[in-house]
């Protein structure tokens, strides 16, 4: 919808509308001049008088301000007075370009906006899309071209730059290490703002890539994400208060050192698309992003089986590899209910430990004399199918692939080749290492029933020598042609766990691994965090052994099994140093997790709050059924904790509730009605999310499960 009026300085503007399910954008634009956000939410009614709404928010010069006040708009630049990031910056024969781009033209649909700017000085467009999804989710982009018969070399251009609803006061950003993943921080958004970034050729593991606004007095959440593999610059300009208008602007972009690419005459570059999406809260901005990325991310979703219990060799065997090995754990697995067998690291080459032959993609024939066939064979006869990992993008010095091609590496001529993890990066912007790759991991594909790859990443991009962006660019073509021609293979993105998960990856892989820390209660604040962002069905949860070998804490297999339920259940131990008790619990959760896994991975999930700062919960809702994990992880300050409530329900209607066993060894002596809960209670969904259901959670390391089933009325 276009409006013509006139803002307040008289000039001609055109406001154009564009309306989601429940979302309203409002965009102001002025030929030869800028193009603003002059509206960010709730879907407004279809009479709103849209000047008006405009007139509503403008705001007087004030003494501190130049004679025409600065507005960053949607481009924002250093020109003007505006004292923020540039969203542009150019560069020529290494010096820095002053910019001044101006809104040339724009054209609207229902539900997506094109601006095009112009610099007639430099000779170069910018075109900026914002759309509204049909999952009313907002993805912007960027597009700079060069229109000139000179060089130019872009440095960065941000995918968005989003004026910052006033409203949004507070925000909540995340950081973390190896292990510790995705550690929440809510801050004010003061004067000083926010900036996060990262220069390992991958988001890494601060996790400054995802974000979430708060609107402090209502709830309302804003969460931004940019869905792009590699490094990435974050921030977040406010305008100091008294020197301008107070108005913040969030900026995301890809980065790299040496910039985002050369522009040829005629040539353009496009940015990553950033992600945005608005809810009442923060269970409804979950629901929002997990609705966007089944319908519109993750490959072919639709047609996705049920998501099988895996078993990963890595905990139980490492690199003691050996035939007979490989099959008694399977048989093991087989056992527990178990539908898929992963092989981890050491089956090729001469990889006896973590030092040697990454790139020699060939089965060892140490280990496998008769090659992966017999083992193969063995899985799918026990009833599983089979996975396998690889690291494709590192090389080993202590390799043949190297030894035969030591220019493969990302590396700077003449300088030194520094190591990580024993390893060194291809460089996959080299047509031939990618053709290599794709023929390598091929052959095994096609001569081998392989249902699944564990693609890990475990070091950084160094010395990268300015090809960061190149590599992510490259490594999503490879990702691509693999998809193309074995579209059934299943591909998880691991990277040293959770270092490179983003919804750029996730258009090409079925699953993320969040975290190599397996210790359950450590589980419980990465899964909560991640599947903000992300639905249960992609994110890896794996029962791990006791003691953890990273925590060294011991728990409980009850704990261990009710946690790693909550997601892509599996198992990274070996059975057989399992007593019996043990192997009996968990093959219990893992029927469990079949029975349940049609609502974990296609309900809403609900983040339930409890007044416990030791008690998580989490609740799948889906059609008539519904299910809930709560776990205490500390040592309750009372005995009798609160009641636990639930989230997501009808009011009106009634169910049935449950708790499925089995149940926590010390929390069922305090369970009172055992029988009744046993049987089911019929309560309505009013009670259950006011008043709540009284539960033993007074001991550490104490989950138990509530299955609930709507009632015919």
């Amino acid at each position: 919808m276009f409006i013509t009026g006139a803002d307040g300085g008289g000039l001609c503007v055109d406001y154009v509308r564009l309306d989601g399910a429940a979302l309203t954008l409002v965009f102001a634009c002025v030929r030869g001049g800028t193009a603003d956000l002059t509206y960010c939410g709730a879907r407004l009614p279809e009479d709103e008088v849209i000047a008006d709404l405009a007139a509503a928010g403008a705001r007087g010069l004030h003494e501190s301000q130049p004679d025409i006040a600065p507005r960053p708009g949607l481009l924002p630049e250093r020109k003007g007075g505006w004292s923020g990031t540039p969203a542009i910056e150019l560069r020529r024969g290494g010096q820095r370009l002053e910019t001044d781009f101006k809104a040339k033209d724009w054209s609207a649909g229902s539900a997506s906006i094109e601006i095009t700017f112009s610099d007639h000085n430099l000779g170069a467009d910018v075109v900026v899309i914002w759309r509204i999804t049909k999952s009313d989710v907002i993805e912007v982009e960027c597009t700079i071209t060069n229109l000139s018969q000179q060089e130019l070399d872009l440095v960065r251009l941000a995918a968005v730059s989003l004026p910052v609803p006033r409203r949004f006061d507070e925000i909540t950003s995340f950081a973390g290490r190896w292990a510790g993943e995705m550690r929440e921080t809510r801050r004010e958004l003061a004067p000083e703002g926010f900036s996060h970034k990262s220069a390992g050729g991958k988001p890494g593991f601060g996790g400054g890539n995802w974000l979430i606004l708060h609107d402090g007095a209502s709830g309302e959440v804003l969460g931004a994400h940019l869905a792009w593999s590699g490094d990435y610059q974050t921030c977040i300009d406010c305008d100091p208060p008294g020197s301008a208008d107070g108005r913040a602007v969030l900026q995301m972009a890809a980065a790299g050192d040496a910039g985002l690419g050369c522009l040829l005459a005629a040539s353009s570059i496009k940015t990553p698309k950033a992600v945005l999406a608005l809810a009442p809260d923060r269970s409804a901005l979950a629901q929002r992003l997990h609705t966007y990325l089944r319908a519109e991310i993750l490959p072919r979703r639709e047609d996705w089986s049920p998501r099988k219990v895996h078993l990963n060799s890595w905990e139980a065997l490492g690199f003691d590899l050996s035939q007979d090995k490989l099959m008694a754990l399977a048989e093991n697995a087989a056992a527990l209910g178990i539908e898929r067998f992963v092989l981890d690291d050491g089956w090729f080459g001469g990889r006896r430990n973590d030092q040697t032959s990454l790139g020699d993609w060939t089965v060892s024939a140490d280990v496998f004399p008769q090659g992966l066939g017999p083992l193969i064979d063995h899985v799918h006869t026990l009833g599983m199918d089979f996975g396998l990992w690889m690291e494709p993008e590192m090389v080993s010095p202590d390799s043949d692939l190297y030894r035969a091609h030591p220019d493969w590496c990302l590396h700077v001529d003449g300088r030194d080749r520094p190591t990580m993890r024993g390893q060194l990066v291809l460089d996959l912007s080299r047509p031939e290492v990618a053709d290599y790759l794709f023929a390598a991991l091929g052959a095994l594909l096609c001569e081998h029933r392989i249902a699944y790859l564990k693609w890990d990443h475990n070091r950084d991009l160094f010395p990268a020598g300015g090809r960061q962006t190149g590599q992510t660019v490259a490594l999503y073509a490879l990702l691509r042609r693999l998809r193309d021609a074995h579209p059934l293979v299943e591909i998880e993105s691991c990277s040293s766990g959770g270092a490179r998960i983003d919804y750029g990856i996730l258009r090409f892989c079925h699953r993320v691994w969040p975290s190599d820390n397996n210790d359950a209660i450590e589980r419980l604040r990465i899964m909560r965090a991640w599947s903000q962002f992300l639905p249960l069905e992609v994110l890896g949860s794996h029962v791990g052994p006791s003691p953890n070998p990273i925590t060294g804490r011991r728990l409980a297999m009850d704990f261990r099994a009710k946690v790693a339920l909550f997601g892509h259940m599996g198992v990274e131990a070996d059975p057989e140093r399992m007593s019996e008790a043990e192997r009996a619990i968990l093959a219990a959760h893992i029927a469990l997790y079949k029975a349940w896994r049609g609502v974990l991975h296609q309900g809403a999930l609900h983040r339930l709050d409890h007044p416990d700062p030791g008690v998580t919960g989490l609740i799948a809702v889906h059609r008539d059924e519904a299910l809930a994990l709560v776990a205490q992880t500390t040592f309750s300050p009372v005995f009798d904790a609160a009641p636990v409530r639930l989230a997501g329900l009808e009011r009106h209607a009634r169910y049935r509730v449950t708790l499925p066993e089995p149940w926590p060894g010390k929390a069922r002596h305090y369970l009172a009605n055992a029988g009744q809960w046993r049987q089911g209670l019929v309560l309505s969904g009013a009670a259950l999310m006011q008043h709540g259901i009284a539960l033993p959670l007074t001991h550490p390391e104490t989950a138990l499960l509530i299955a609930l089933e709507r009632l015919p009325a």
